[in-house]
């Protein structure tokens, strides 16, 4: 049986996230169970990432080539079939977002990417985060996946932040320093009881660590972490399913 439950060997998985990192911070524990059981997996990312805050210095590279190119190392660390990066442009976190921006464009343009995607990809299954970090561009992504899954009849399978694992980050971090914005933004991390499925991920752990350590632009929100937490945010794959034809009771 394949860690996707109703998806079989051969069948295709389409991750739609917003930023380069999104896939292997956030799914990366996904993608590569999926590859290990014979999925098919392709990643379709909205933004170049170019409003990330840089960890190291990148002389005079932009940031969105640099991100770019991290992305589609990160993937090949993961399995990932093909890589697809949109022209829409990153949000930030805070401020008004810019013109033509994830949380800039319409909900139906947005919607309409994803369509495209579907399209030229004929997934059997669609999977992204499911935005309880409290990053609006996440959120503006999982709305117009869940959407256009509901359209296609397809299952869009949703990663989760556990919330009791979050509040154990948040507490570590504010200890140590760092993680001010999103500490910012409140409660964080999905409830508990609305988490589903719990896959067992130690395995794939090297190899995820590897897609991270592609993104050497970014600080990994892992970085620092006591070794039971990072294996409890890292050694299982937690999430929930917004089935076919129906809408998520999450609300962003």
């Amino acid at each position: 049986m394949s860690p996707f439950l109703d998806l079989a060997p051969g069948s295709t998985l389409l991750a739609v996230v917003a930023h380069p990192d999104d896939e292997a911070f956030g799914c990366g524990g996904a993608l590569l169970l999926a590859a290990d059981a014979g999925i098919r997996t392709v990643v379709a990312c909205a933004t170049r990432g170019e409003a990330g805050e840089p960890a190291i210095p990148l002389d005079d590279a932009a940031l969105g080539e640099v991100r770019e190119r991290e992305l589609r190392t990160a993937c090949a660390e993961l399995g990932v079939a093909r890589v697809d990066v949109w022209a829409f442009a990153d949000s930030g976190m805070t401020g008004p977002p810019p013109a033509g921006s994830v949380a800039a464009t319409p909900p139906d343009h947005l919607a309409q990417a994803v369509r495209r995607a579907v399209a030229g990809v004929a997934p059997d299954a669609l999977l992204t985060l499911d935005a309880s970090d409290g990053h609006r561009d996440h959120a503006a992504v999982r709305r117009a996946t869940e959407e256009v899954g509901r359209e296609h009849d397809l299952g869009t399978w949703l990663t989760c932040l556990p919330r009791s694992l979050m509040r154990r980050w948040a507490t570590h971090r504010a200890g140590t320093g760092g993680g001010e914005a999103y500490r910012a933004l409140g409660d964080l991390g999905t409830p508990d009881e609305e988490v589903t499925h719990v896959l067992d991920a130690i395995a794939t752990l090297p190899r995820r660590e590897r897609a991270m350590a592609a993104h050497a632009s970014q600080a990994s929100p892992y970085a620092g972490l006591p070794g039971d937490l990072r294996e409890a945010f890292l050694g299982a794959v937690h999430l929930r399913l917004a089935p076919p034809g129906t809408n998520s009771q999450r609300s962003a």
